[in-house]
């Protein structure tokens, strides 16, 4: 049996039942150390520092996952793509195309509540 990071109840509303942090809350939002981002659920690597941009939306924005950590779903609103650690199915946000922010054409908008932060120092683990 896989075994999960204790969650507060913050923390499983997102992660588990699918909810919003609101814009501009999460410690994440403006956070732009090197590193590996990482599901708070879980620990599997989901996203690299560099794939990180500004995006002004009020959510941590990537323009690219690390391969195969993410998973695309359709939404339940049948509008929007949500995404998910591959590994465990936590809820991380949704996927946007075409909006033109990168060279990437692509956003991963994530709520800050569902990952963690792992730096690229000396001894640090890289994904």
């Amino acid at each position: 049996m896989k075994t999960f990071n204790a969650l507060t109840s913050e923390e499983k509303h997102i992660i588990e039942d699918k909810g919003t942090e609101p814009p501009f809350s999460g410690e994440y939002n403006e956070h732009f150390e090197q590193g590996v981002y990482v599901c708070k659920r879980c620990g599997a690597g989901l996203f690299r520092s560099e794939d990180k941009f500004p995006s002004t939306c009020g959510w941590p924005s990537f323009d690219d996952e690390i391969k195969g950590a993410v998973t695309r779903i359709p939404d339940s609103d049948r509008i929007r793509t949500e995404i998910i650690c591959s590994a465990c199915k936590a809820h991380l946000g949704h996927v946007f195309v075409s909006e033109g922010q990168t060279h990437k054409n692509l956003r991963h908008c994530v709520n800050s509540i569902s990952l963690e932060f792992t730096s690229n120092v000396a001894g640090a683990p890289r994904l």
